[in-house]
């Protein structure tokens, strides 16, 4: 919703609870105001393609999507699994599918798009959802335990060494390749991401990166300016009032805003996410360790690439920790509670905070989501960067010639559709399971899910076509300010890469719990780092040092 629109909303009477409840009592409200929501709307496009038409589904500024609208977008995209499935071929086949249940995102818009899949194909699926926090844990006892009870798995690249690894993964068909579009995957996510010993398993559905969103209003206010301008603390370099380009310069600001009033309303800087989350909130960290702990000069950043000894305890991690810890007290109170889904959807989208990392999310959610009030007002660049970085090899701090150090955090890789191998053993019911996937993963319905509330966005190279978003009624210079932020932060010469080796969420699920505590003041910032190497060291060893070093080297592409 746009700021203006907003505030005009709130000035006739309506609460932020009222505007939060969504699109159909923003109607009610606007038409009582005689404000309207014609200026939220764009006439459709004339243009009548398959992409132009399923992205006016329902059409940007219109209200969020509907289980009605998965169907339909799920519908048209229909016409490449008919070119290589006969109608009813799949009768009588029952397939399981396990998958996340984020948000009412992922599964949720999976059986939308497959309801008409299934209704021309015969199959039948039936579903396992699971939380965010549930996810790690389901999967890796489905592991340990040998009980697969799942023909299909939504999943990302760092579970593909437990998975794919273990000979779990029925390998892709050629017919495949082809229905999706392969070769359209943006660079970093081509092989050897979703694949394992040469080998095809996974159909992208999803492309990873944490990029760095902010609040336009924020940075441009003359107010904020000329209190900044007067203020005597330390600035970080932030000459003038505007974006933070580096880590210190996000911690300056984020104190300075501590106790300050914006429009009337409490205002907050950086929003930290504490709190964990079964392992994925560790990437947050990450986000505030890349440009402090990946120096330009060494691939590795998370491990020592010879040894797998964690540099998770070394000054740059420890910097990152501390950090959290200093900028807690400046942030909304109770954030010690707020996980990754708290910061982007309950405070940013809602108004709350004015910077936060995340995955591309939250550029379609700003314009898309019921519960946004900054759809005009956010901004995107990738991760900010850090005056000094440290150097592993040498044990001290380097400032770079080139300045700041820039390491943006691809993060998961993305999610993926993976057929599990216990399917091999019938033709037809492995046919099916494919034919699912791909129908998830085709080219033109992709293009829906970047645009739109999904959980997903953009991995191909299709994906960049601005006009097309335009079209769809983003405005040029948001949607050109946000695929620049995802581009660039995939193909960053010194982004931080994830491994993909086996055991990663453990390592990441470890570490979150220390670090809750860490957060929660019983451990110093070098202790709990220190017992997060601990830990993994024993997890190395459990998992087998030498083996993970190969795979570790190998994800690095070292």
């Amino acid at each position: 919703m746009r700021v203006d629109l907003y505030e005009k909303l709130m000035r006739a009477g309506a609460s932020r609870r009222d505007v939060l409840k969504g699109a159909a009592s923003m109607a009610a409200i606007a038409a009582a105001s005689g404000a309207g929501l014609g200026a939220l709307t764009r006439p459709a496009a004339a243009d009548d393609s398959l992409r132009a038409k399923i992205l006016q589904i329902p059409g940007v500024g219109k209200g969020q999507p509907t289980d009605a609208d998965f169907q339909k977008v799920g519908e048209l995209c229909l016409e490449a699994t008919k070119a290589n499935v006969k109608e009813g071929e799949f009768a009588g086949v029952e397939l399981t599918f396990m998958g996340l249940n984020n948000q009412n995102l992922h599964n949720v818009l999976f059986r939308g798009f497959l309801k008409p899949w299934e209704a021309y194909t015969g199959a039948k699926i039936s579903w396992i959802d699971l939380a965010q926090a549930d996810y790690n844990a389901r999967l890796q006892q489905s592991i340990a335990t040998g009980t697969v009870d799942f023909d299909v798995i939504e999943m990302g690249a760092p579970f593909e060494g437990d998975v794919c690894g273990k000979g779990l993964t029925s390998e892709m068909p050629d017919w495949v390749k082809k229905q999706i579009d392969f070769d359209d995957l943006v660079n970093y996510l081509k092989p050897p991401v979703g694949t394992w010993n040469g080998k095809q398993y996974r159909v992208t559905i999803d492309g990873d990166a944490h990029n760095f969103n902010y609040r336009t209003d924020v940075f441009s206010d003359s107010e904020l300016a000329a209190a900044w301008k007067a203020d005597s603390g330390d600035k970080a370099g932030l000459a003038e009032w505007g974006v933070p380009k580096t880590w210190q310069q996000v911690q300056a600001v984020t104190k300075f805003l501590k106790g300050k009033k914006f429009k009337g309303q409490d205002i907050y800087g950086y929003l930290d996410a504490p709190k964990p989350w079964g392992g994925f909130g560790f990437y947050f960290l990450g986000s505030r360790a890349t440009a402090y702990a990946k120096h330009p000069d060494d691939k590795a950043w998370l491990f020592d690439a010879d040894t797998m000894k964690p540099r998770v305890n070394n000054p740059a991690w420890v910097r990152a920790i501390q950090d959290v810890i200093d900028a807690l007290p400046s942030e909304p109170a109770d954030q010690i509670n707020a996980d990754p889904n708290t910061t982007a959807f309950q405070q940013f989208l809602a108004g709350t905070g004015s910077m936060i990392p995340w995955w591309g999310d939250v550029g379609s959610n700003v314009k898309t989501n019921d519960s946004s009030v900054i759809g005009d007002v956010t901004g995107f660049s990738i991760l900010p960067g850090s005056d000094d970085v440290y150097n592993s090899k040498t044990g001290k701090w380097d400032k770079l010639a080139s300045g700041p150090n820039y390491a943006p955090n691809c993060a998961y890789l993305g999610w993926g559709v993976y057929v599990m191998a216990r399917v091999d053993s019938d033709e037809k019911k492995k046919k099916a399971a494919w034919s699912a996937a791909a129908h998830l993963g085709g080219k033109d319905l992709s293009l829906w899910c970047a645009a739109y509330p999904s959980g997903f966005q953009p991995y191909r190279n299709s994906h960049f076509n601005i006009p097309e978003w335009v079209a769809a009624g983003y405005d040029e210079a948001f949607i050109s300010s946000y695929l620049k932020s995802e581009a660039d932060s995939y193909n960053h010469p010194n982004a931080a890469i994830e491994p993909r080796i086996p055991g990663i969420f453990q390592y990441y699920s470890a570490a979150e719990d220390i670090l809750a505590n860490t957060f929660a003041g019983k451990m110093k910032a070098q202790e709990g780092a220190d017992a997060i190497a601990a830990a993994w060291e024993k997890l190395t060893d459990q998992i087998g040092r030498e083996n993970q070093v190969k795979l570790y080297k190998a994800s690095l592409g070292m």
